[in-house]
């Protein structure tokens, strides 16, 4: 799909197969947020990424580093909408950066390519949540030139 280069090394952006989904839950589980909220059963994410798979408004990548490791992987979602005037909206979710490749400026690099894709494919606006705990998080959203604009609200189902 695509590839980022820094500092010499090599990342490969994938879409991901269901081959993927046991590496991107051990992302999703590599911290205390996630260890707690995640489960060990892969069968809810198995079906889940069969519906992300299938619908051309998701892209759920994977990030692998040069011997094929998933180092990284996030969710995309094209929303179109009716407010601002007509705006397509992408939704940025379960962004995560494995522990050893943190402050190598790949989050960076995922980050501007996601919002090049979202732009491509007609995006006005990028939209994402981030637990309330995540302080560090939040830092580098803002690095960005992410705006802390809105709360959130979430109800369980």
């Amino acid at each position: 799909m695509d590839t980022l280069s820094l500092d010499g090394r090599t990342f490969e952006l994938v879409r991901a197969s269901e081959a993927d989904v046991p590496a991107i839950v051990a992302l999703l589980t590599d911290d205390d947020i996630g260890g707690s909220r995640e489960s060990r059963d892969l069968t809810p994410y198995l079906e889940a990424f069969r519906e992300v798979h299938a619908t051309e408004a998701h892209l759920l990548l994977v990030v692998r580093d040069e011997t094929g490791d998933a180092v990284g992987t996030l969710q995309l979602t094209l929303v179109p909408g009716l407010s601002r005037g007509g705006a397509k909206r992408l939704v940025i979710e379960g962004v995560r950066v494995a522990p050893a490749t943190r402050g190598s400026g790949l989050g960076t690099a995922l980050m501007r390519w996601a919002q090049a894709w979202g732009a491509r494919n007609g995006a006005t606006i990028a939209q994402l949540t981030s637990d309330k705990r995540r302080v560090d998080a939040h830092r580098f959203y803002v690095s960005l030139g992410y705006e802390p604009s809105h709360e959130g609200f979430k109800l369980e189902l």
